[in-house]
């Protein structure tokens, strides 16, 4: 265990922890890429009192995860005073619903862990970059409240996050906007129409779904901007809190540490947001 000072606060860093304690689903074999897993960046208050925490999903076509989307962005959130897990969910050759299960396991099990780690479990979000951002988007429509009677302890508690922060996100499987890297990552070379419209997550947005924080830059060329454009007219039509930002410039994937500072500022409009949210206290 690592600990190291941070404003007030202590980050409480172990090492990758497996999801499931045994194989996960539709696992392949044993290996660090079959197990998904979170790396935690927990604060430890001074004034003992609870954090919210984040889970990141960092970018890469859902053929890879990007480092620079990762342990930089947890580390943000714990300057601002957020607890963060990274996620290593499963990418490719693994296919959905693979993703989507290690995400929605991640957030049950942060709240089976509140306790422990001194955590809000009402304070649980989820940011993604990229492709990471279309898994977050997947969390928040796609979700249960959990089975009350599970033999396994993890799985009664709700995947519902409370908030999603999204980037440059993959959002749609339509044909006009579609990323098709990731689409052929997650759903294979030719996918069925009703797969597509399930994994679109602008379709499934409901009044319930967590309140959402988005950017883009309007010359994406990697993710076209259309993407979160489309999910925040579908969360504004649901009367979802909303707020999105697209930058004038700035390539794909920039991440939290780039080098445009008109971008930058994202982190501190995202901060801002946090703080009415409730996220930060």
């Amino acid at each position: 265990m690592v600990l190291e000072v941070v404003r007030s606060e202590q980050i409480i860093n172990v090492e990758w922890i497996d999801l499931w304690e045994g194989e996960a689903p539709f696992s392949k074999g044993s290996g660090d890429e079959d197990r998904p897993a979170i790396k935690p960046f927990i604060l430890e208050r001074s004034d003992g009192k609870p954090t919210g925490c984040i889970i990141v999903c960092p970018g890469g076509g859902y053929g890879r995860r990007a480092d620079h989307e990762a342990d930089p962005v947890a580390e943000w959130l714990n300057s601002i005073g957020i607890s963060s897990v990274v996620l290593r969910y499963r990418v490719n050759p693994y296919q959905h619903p693979c993703p989507l299960l290690d995400a929605q396991r991640a957030i049950r099990y942060i709240r089976h862990q509140a306790r422990e780690w001194n955590l809000d479990p009402d304070r649980i979000g989820i940011l993604g970059f990229s492709a990471g951002g279309h898994l977050a988007s997947s969390a928040a429509v796609h979700y249960n409240e959990g089975q009350e009677d599970a033999i396994d302890p993890v799985e009664r508690y709700s995947s519902k996050p409370n908030v999603q922060v999204l980037c440059y996100p993959v959002i749609t499987f339509g044909e006009q906007y579609v990323h098709q890297g990731s689409m052929r990552n997650l759903l294979g070379e030719e996918p069925e129409e009703a797969l597509r419209e399930h994994l679109s997550s602008e379709k499934h947005v409901t009044e319930d779904t967590a309140p959402a924080f988005i950017w883009h830059t309007a010359d994406d060329r990697g993710v076209v901007p259309e993407n979160s454009m489309i999910h925040t007219m579908a969360l504004l039509a649901k009367k979802v809190p909303t707020e999105l930002h697209v930058f004038e410039h700035g390539r794909h994937g920039l991440g939290i540490l780039n080098e445009i500072p008109d971008v930058l500022v994202w982190t501190e409009l995202c901060e801002r947001w946090l703080i009415r949210r409730g996220m930060i206290q």
